[in-house]
Parts: C-alpha cells; structure tokens; sequence
C-alpha cells in the first residue's frame, strides 16, 4: 500500500500511547495491576452511557510513560475461551533485563500467579494471566524498536497470503 503523496508515513508520526482492556472483577483487576504489577493507577473515570452502560475506567501508568486502562461495563461477565490460541491476545511488557525477569518469575509466584516460561531465541518470556483472563506476557531483553519497512518480513507475508 502506497503512502499518499504529502502525507507523512504513519510509522513517522505515530507511537503507541496507551492499551484499553476490557476488565470485569473491579477489586480484583485494581489489585492485580496496583499491588501484584506494581503500576500506579493514575486516572481513573466513569459514566452512565458508553454503549448504553455504566462504565469505570482505571488508567495504570507504566515505566516508559504510557499507560494501560482498564474498562469495565455495569452488568457484563467474563466471556467463555473462544476457539483460539490460550495466549492471544496479549499485552507484552519489557523487563530491563533477563535478571528482572527473574525477579518478576519471583513476585508472580509469590502472589499465586501461574506462569509460563518461553524462549524466543535472545528474548525469554513469562506469561500469565490478570483475573479478567487477559494474558500479559513479560519480556527480556526488551525488543529493539524498529520503524523501517522490513523487506523479508514483507516477502513472508506475501507468500503467505499467496497460499490462500
């Protein structure tokens, strides 16, 4: 897909501010991300119609200075585990270091949070889930950011699609 002329390519002009999560036990997600993560909950909003329902909306800071909210709507439940992969979606959070992410396998389990552990060749991962069953994944080293067009990424994609 071509950039319109004058434009300014999107990877140029925009940069992830914030996650927004659909959470269900209030006291449970608020407790999770305060005390077991560690995040302050910076925001916190609420209203009588976000699609006909009341809403609460908590917004947790992270270290890099984006934020993830959660949101949760008067009178819904948890869903069942639709017909997918157990860790998708999920959100990835960076530790500064594979000993961090030592010291997170520590604080999670201390808390009575199951993990899973990964390795993605120089990245090792831990994987685990909030009380509202979104999986969050916590990472080391963090990813390289990356904004140029990758051409083998691309070719991939396309001999992908080209199997449909």
């Amino acid at each position: 897909m071509a950039t319109p002329q004058g434009r300014v390519p999107a990877t140029a002009a925009l940069r992830c501010d914030h996650v927004a999560l659909q959470c269900y036990d209030v006291d449970e997600t608020h407790r999770f991300y305060a005390e077991v993560l560690g995040l302050p909950l910076v925001d916190c909003q609420s209203g009588d119609d976000w699609g006909g329902k009341a809403w609460l909306m908590m917004v947790f800071a992270l270290g890099d200075g984006r934020r993830i909210a959660l949101c949760t709507f008067k009178g819904t439940r948890k869903p069942a585990q639709r017909d997918r992969p157990p860790d998708l979606p999920h959100v990835a959070f960076a530790a500064g270091s594979r000993r961090t992410l030592g010291r997170w396998k520590t604080r999670l389990r201390g808390a009575g949070v199951a993990i899973q552990e990964e390795s993605h060749g120089a990245q090792q991962s831990i994987y685990f889930s909030d009380p509202n069953g979104l999986v969050l994944e916590i990472t080391a080293p963090a990813g390289r950011p990356q904004a140029r067009p990758n051409a083998v990424a691309t070719a991939h994609v396309r001999r992908w699609i080209s199997k449909k």
